[in-house]
């Protein structure tokens, strides 16, 4: 298909206002009346709260309201399992749980109020260790848990094995894993960890919360603005239309703004203030209140024959859930299970996948939604196996992936794939196999998959203006993947205007039609499917309007067409209206406005049969195929790996927008060189040690290599011009890359993220 907007490398529609400093973000709303909130957190990791006193806090001058659980419905919340409150009850799980919350005239009137707070507490035994978690005479978290609801949404897929912690557990049998392991030449078994890593968006969460009689008002900087909506109406007893959520500008989510962990502090704390609550935290704050992702224990066993062919696969892994499940379900499922063996054919496979409770802070999804935990297991045993058959790495690969056809671990029948051939550009790009290798230089080549959500909504709405403009209305996030630029050239498209003309309205649940959000690489598939099919919708009505008043000549709204801001006849380009001049008329003379809606459910399921993980249904609405290869140098001396330069090439199925595309990538890029070399949160009996950018370290521009980025077009049949999300594929392989480049240099193979120069400079020791 031929098309003149989408396609192009156009700039954000959003940037200047970004880079001028006028976008209004979290931080910077403002309303007549409004005082600032603080929260008191828990001092332990597990504790039986005896009694909360807040008598003094409440007499300090300036202090406007105290909350705490009383002011509060007894009632769990949880995006999955219902195993958590807005603010502790009875007992605390994690150091850094909120369990009070302080609105005053001004931050330090509010601070020197959560220290008046008197709370009396009974320490209990922790458990921190996931794998210790999991013993039988292992300290019980949640001592109810075979009692907890579950989501509506999700609930189809949560397996919590009652009087223990682990809330899930989840599981794939496929073929006869004894018999393939039987019939494999080569066998290896490794256990692989991934630490807690941060999402270290650049904005802290922030909230403005408004509670009147009429209505809640809340301005939010979350990724979900329509479940903030339906979480706030259920919680505080209203109807969703007396609740608005309106999203500002986000200055980064990647999955760390998507529970909605403060809005109902603030709108408890207006409640009872009766004035507007603003609460936003600090840096140190993000580190105890946001978990980042989960830390993994991947235990992994393959077997293949000597000609190369993988037999069977064996996995077990082990998620550290801390204090709630949250959305570390979805990550055990979708990352433990779904996608875990890689993009492989494998006839026989064993995975299981435990989420565990432990009393840490809960992480939650984060860019890559578990699978850059996994994929360091994978990836670098492929390399194991194939050193250990003589076979070439990218070859042995080649031999096992999976083509258009093949069906998944879990069942599904896949198409628009595209391993083989991201694998063959990134080996021809960087000349693999012919260019000479320096001392202390190794290069890897690695391939994988990633999933988009599965069967989640979009809806959208289009409005074509008297003058021929457009205004776009979506329900979506902005969180700076460039989604407002993208969802504008797909309506200017489909209805023949510039991009200039596009206006876009997202995430505001008064003004803008349902949208499930934006994570897990679902918006330029699900919604901008919405919004296409919005703008034909108006487009269609274009037509027959102006096939209407072009009367009496006999022209059906088949024979016309729509482009650079004219209707006409497809046989006639000369005969035509201007599109203006139809919007006028659509409004003025015959009293049709063009409206156009379009909404969009996403393929796949969480249907998986509890025992066997089959499924006879799609378990993601689209794979994204991705190989990323690495050239890097080693210092013997200090240990200190330096990334030469990384080549990619990332199945996108259609480029709505190259520019938009490749910034995503080369994003997703840097947050995977941070989890390989330097990012890790460190805990000292539940207590995060490092909760700022001094001590936890993440790369900046001085460490971003020279990129290469391949964009692959294989189209999706079900995407929007065969659009595919891309902007979590390119995180998912810098950890198994880099470290199988490691190994090519020295010789020395490290199993623990992250590979500091300690880590390496041991190893390369204890070589010698």
């Amino acid at each position: 298909m031929n098309t003149t907007i989408v396609g192009q490398s156009l700039p954000l529609i959003d940037g200047v206002e970004k880079v001028t400093g006028r976008g209004v973000y979290g931080v910077d709303v403002r309303v007549p009346g409004m005082v600032f909130a603080r929260i008191l957190r828990s001092p332990y990791a597990h504790a039986r709260i005896v009694q909360i006193d807040a008598s003094k806090a409440e007499k300090i001058q300036g202090v406007h309201a105290v909350v705490t659980c009383n002011d509060l419905p007894d009632r769990r919340v949880g995006l999955a399992l219902k195993d958590e409150y807005v603010l502790a009850r009875d007992k605390v799980r994690y150091a850094g749980e909120a369990v009070a919350a302080v609105a005053a005239v001004d931050l330090e009137t509010a601070d020197e109020a959560l220290k008046a707070i008197q709370v009396e507490y009974q320490e209990l035994t922790p458990v921190f260790d996931a794998r210790e978690a999991l013993r039988e005479d292992a300290p019980r978290i949640h001592e109810d848990l075979a009692n907890y609801q579950q989501s509506a949404y999700i609930t189809r897929f949560i397996q919590p094995i009652p009087n223990s912690n682990v809330a899930s557990h989840i599981k794939l049998r496929k073929g006869d894993i004894e018999a393939g392991f039987l019939q494999a030449d080569v066998v290896l078994e490794d256990t692989f960890y991934c630490p807690r890593i941060h999402h270290c968006y650049m904005e802290p969460h922030a909230v403005l919360a408004e509670y009147t009689p009429e209505k809640i008002a809340v301005w939010s900087n979350g990724q979900r603005p329509f479940d903030i909506r339906t979480y706030m109406a259920d919680l505080f007893g209203l109807p969703m239309s007396k609740v608005r959520v309106i999203n500002t500008m986000i200055g980064g989510g990647f999955g760390g703004k998507i529970t909605a962990k403060l809005e109902p502090i603030a709108v408890a704390l207006s409640r009872k203030s009766q004035r507007p609550v603003k609460l936003v935290l600090n840096r140190q704050e993000e580190f105890q209140g946001f978990g980042g992702a989960h830390s993994a224990w991947v235990k992994i066993k393959s077997g293949a024959t000597k000609n190369g062919k993988l037999t069977a696969r064996e996995m077990e892994v082990i998620w550290d859930a801390g204090a709630a499940a949250d959305l570390g379900v979805s990550v055990a499922l979708l990352a433990g299970v779904v996608g875990a063996s890689g993009p492989y054919r494998i006839p026989n496979l064993k995975l299981d996948s435990y989420l565990v409770y432990t009393n840490k802070v809960n992480p939650t999804a984060l860019r890559g939604m578990g699978m850059q935990q996994v994929s360091w297991a994978v990836e670098s045993q492929t390399d194991m196996l194939a050193e250990k058959l003589g076979i070439d790495p990218i070859e042995f690969r080649m031999r096992n992936a999976l083509e258009e056809g093949d069906r998944s671990a879990t069942g599904e029948v896949l198409e628009s794939v595209s391993v083989k051939e991201c694998l063959k550009k990134v080996a021809d790009a960087m000349e693999w196999g012919s260019k000479p290798k320096a001392a202390n230089q190794g290069r890897a080549i690695c391939v994988w998959h990633k999933f988009s959500a599965p069967a989640t909504t979009s809806s959208a709405a289009v409005k074509v203006n008297a003058d021929g403009s457009v205004t776009l209305l979506t329900g979506s996030s902005e969180i700076g993947q460039g989604s407002k630029t993208v969802l504008a050239q797909i309506a200017a498209e489909e209805l023949g205007v510039s991009l200039e003309e596009v206006s876009v309205i997202s995430g505001d649940t008064d003004a803008t039609p349902f949208d499930h959000g934006s994570f897990s690489s679902r918006v330029t598939h699900h919604t901008g499917n919405a919004v296409k099919f919005a703008a034909e919708d108006a487009r269609g009505q274009i037509l027959n309007l102006a096939a209407e008043m072009m009367q009496p000549m006999e022209i059906t709204p088949e024979a016309l067409d729509l482009r650079d801001h004219r209707v006409f006849v497809r046989s006639l380009p000369d005969t035509g209206l201007p599109l203006a001049e139809v919007a006028l008329a659509a409004q003025i003379r015959y009293g049709k406005p063009i409206l156009g809606k379009g909404s969009f459910r996403g393929q796949g399921s969480h249907r998986l049969d509890p025992e066997t993980g089959q499924s006879n249904q799609p378990a993601a609405s689209e794979w994204i195929y991705v190989a990323q290869g690495v050239d890097i140098e080693v210092d013997p001396e200090s240990g200190v790996i330096k990334v030469l330069k990384l080549i990619g090439a990332y199945d996108c199925g259609k480029a709505i927008n190259p520019l938009a595309a490749r910034g995503q990538i080369i994003g997703g890029v840097m947050m995977g060189v941070g989890l390989s070399l330097y990012e890790e949160m460190h805990y000292e009996d539940g207590q995060n040690v490092n909760p700022n950018f001094m001590d936890y370290m993440i790369p900046t521009i001085s460490e971003a290599p020279p990129m290469e980025v391949i964009l692959v077009e294989n189209p999706h049949p079900l995407g929007p011009y065969g659009a595919k999300g891309i902007g979590e594929a390119s995180i998912v392989l810098i950890p198994a890359a880099i470290g199988n480049a490691l190994y090519n240099a020295t010789g020395v193979r490290l199993r623990e993220l992250p590979l500091t120069p300690d880590r390496v400079l041991n190893a390369i020791e204890a070589k010698r």
